[in-house]
């Protein structure tokens, strides 16, 4: 059906839930590319410092096999705890350098996403039928167009790269050993910059692809979206019947303040306000209830069967309905209108007689 294809972008509650569940784009190739343009370049670096420390490792091993024998127990652990510092000291820093890359680049791509719900089980991986149809997906045959184009970009490089050389390969017997040894370092190096360069267009490309993919995966049908809305901002229905229920709670609370009412103004039976005014709690009187129509009507009714005195002033009743809210003091503007209409309760109370006439 046409609303479930999924021809819409995904929205930004779908794209969160799918980075909590770890669903993120990564160019796996990107990693690859740095990780090894860094190994080699920091391999060149550091090259003086790890020839330092095996060339010292050599010759301390030598002289123990000149000075140490039998082994026993008793040397060999601080000898091996000796040897394994030093080969951690000439081989750590090169290792923390691609470790470094490889993470900065993987949390470039993801923004520093880390979950743990990527981690968890989940059979789907392991169905034969899933994996299968994995298999021969577009994924799987652009996965191997990419490997292809790489073994054929890497064997193109390095026969460029190493023909012309073949020959001061075989004059390398002439020279020193450390000579030679630099020789093929430099060599290895600047292949591996090649090759690196070449496979960051292959990258780039592959960077576009997940990209691409990703998106399309992320896609949402129009029902969907619509679902979602209404799990965000709630089903217009439920939320009416809501409001509903709420306006109904708010009436019945606003109902019983109307006892508590000294004057309750009408006009006639369209508009009806009750007003109370306690000289120690409040500067000017405060509106306890407001109603039009039925509401109105039912305010008179419950103000009659209270004793409350009921006035018609229709101008009053109007002005205080539109511009005065529940549980508010009256503005200025209606301070004289409605002390008159105090005063005239007062007045009656006085007399002992209902001012609803007046």
């Amino acid at each position: 059906m046409a609303a479930d294809e999924k021809t819409e972008k995904a929205t930004p509650k779908r794209r969160k839930d799918e980075r909590k569940k770890g669903n993120v784009f990564l160019s796996q190739d990107m990693v690859t590319v740095f990780s090894l343009l860094a190994l080699f370049n920091g391999l060149k670096l550091l090259a003086p410092t790890i020839y330092r420390e095996l060339k010292y490792c050599i010759e301390l091993f030598f002289n123990y096999a000149g000075t140490l024998y039998p082994v026993s127990a008793s040397n060999v652990n601080d000898k091996l705890a000796k040897a394994m510092l030093i080969f951690f000291q000439a081989a750590l820093p090169l290792l923390l350098l691609s470790v470094a890359v490889a993470v900065i680049v993987t949390f470039l791509q993801t923004r520093l996403m880390v979950s743990m719900d990527a981690l968890k089980f989940k059979m789907s991986r392991i169905n034969p039928l899933k994996g299968f149809k994995r298999l021969f997906s577009i994924r799987s045959v652009v996965e191997l167009l990419k490997a292809l184009i790489k073994i054929s970009v890497l064997g193109v490089v390095i026969y460029i790269y190493l023909k012309d050389r073949i020959v001061q390969f075989m004059r390398l017997m002439d020279g020193s050993v450390i000579g030679a040894f630099s020789f093929i370092g430099d060599t290895v190096v600047s292949l591996a910059n090649t090759v690196g360069v070449a496979f960051l267009f292959l990258a780039a490309f592959d960077y576009l692809y997940q990209w691409w993919e990703y998106e399309k995966n992320l896609r949402m049908s129009k029902q969907e979206i619509k679902e979602e809305y209404k799990q965000t901002e709630g089903d217009p229905q439920v939320k009416g019947k809501i409001r509903e229920k709420q306006r109904q709670m708010a009436s019945r609370r606003m109902m019983q303040k109307v006892p508590e009412a000294d004057v309750i103004i009408r006009n006639p039976t369209h508009f009806a306000v009750a007003l109370s005014y306690r000289p120690e709690q409040n500067r000017a009187p405060v509106l306890l209830a407001k109603g039009a129509d039925r509401v109105a009507f039912k305010i008179i009714e419950i103000g009659e069967a209270n004793g409350i005195c009921i006035l018609e002033n229709r101008p009053l009743a109007r002005g205080l309905y539109e511009n005065v809210e529940l549980d508010m003091e009256i503005p200025e503007e209606f301070y004289q209108a409605v002390a008159e209409v105090m005063a005239l309760v007062y007045r009656m109370r006085d007399k002992g007689k209902n001012p609803e006439q007046h």
